[in-house]
């Protein structure tokens, strides 16, 4: 049975934004699964994700204090639908991050980050599928806010996705 998936990170809530988008909670109640890979910034933020999504997994990120550190793992993985996934919030410079991470996650297939607020969308030598989603409240340089969707079935990653925010 497929998976539909929501990958998000640096929401950054209240720092960045007052709230999250319609458009993205929308997206996050109808999803199967979540994957938010960091810089959630208020543990109020992870108990309203808890409550609106139907399967949460998270991390926490360099702008996430105590209290997060203390619910979420630095790294996590799940295996869904035989696809093996890992999420951190950071991997580092842009320059090596490939070999990096192959190194760092040999067992993983998918390789969902955040951190820099740029989509990021590559696979490796080795076929790990690195993933960022994007920041849904702070696009820094780039030309619109993101998350992204995503679909696991029968043993394959289909269907990614990158979803820009809706202005207003």
């Amino acid at each position: 049975m497929p998976l539909h998936l929501v990958l998000v990170a640096d929401t950054h809530v209240p720092k960045r934004a007052r709230a999250l988008p319609a458009q993205l909670w929308s997206a996050v109640e109808s999803a199967d699964m979540v994957l938010h890979a960091g810089d959630w910034v208020e543990a109020s933020l992870l108990a309203e994700f808890e409550q609106r999504s139907r399967s949460l997994l998270g991390v926490f990120g360099n702008n996430d204090g105590p209290q997060l550190r203390r619910r979420l793992p630095e790294v996590a993985t799940a295996t869904l639908e035989g696809v093996n996934f890992a999420m951190v919030h950071e991997t580092g410079q842009a320059k090596g991050r490939e070999a990096r991470c192959e190194a760092l996650y040999p067992e993983a297939d998918v390789l969902v980050f955040g951190h820099s607020h740029i989509p990021w969308d590559t696979t490796t030598p080795r076929g790990l599928r690195l993933l960022n989603p994007g920041s849904p409240t702070d696009r820094r340089r780039q030309p619109a806010c993101t998350y992204m969707t995503a679909v696991v079935d029968a043993g394959r990653l289909a269907d990614v996705r990158l979803v820009e925010v809706s202005r207003g």
